[in-house]
């Protein structure tokens, strides 16, 4: 794997745990695909540090557990400035 890819999974494991951050909130952060992201620290992260793939992975699977919620009150908010 060539090295500049292996920080950069390095660097995205970093972002996301230090950051609570999205995947979507990532891949814009790095210029990145969000495939990018999940690739990155699904399985490259994995092969190079695996404790690190495991934060962050949590930090993934707890927000998409949240991503419904989130969705809700941004649709919540829309209609409130549209009809407030």
């Amino acid at each position: 794997m060539k090295e500049y890819i292996e920080e950069r999974a390095v660097e995205i494991a970093c972002y996301i745990i230090e950051h609570k951050a999205t995947v979507r909130q990532t891949a814009k952060q790095f210029g990145v695909s969000k495939s990018t992201i999940h690739k990155d620290v699904t399985e490259r992260l994995l092969q190079i540090n695996p404790s690190l793939a495991r934060e962050a992975r949590k930090v993934l699977d707890m927000n998409k557990s949240e991503r419904h919620i989130r969705g809700g009150m941004a649709t919540r908010e829309k209609y409130l400035h549209q009809h407030g």
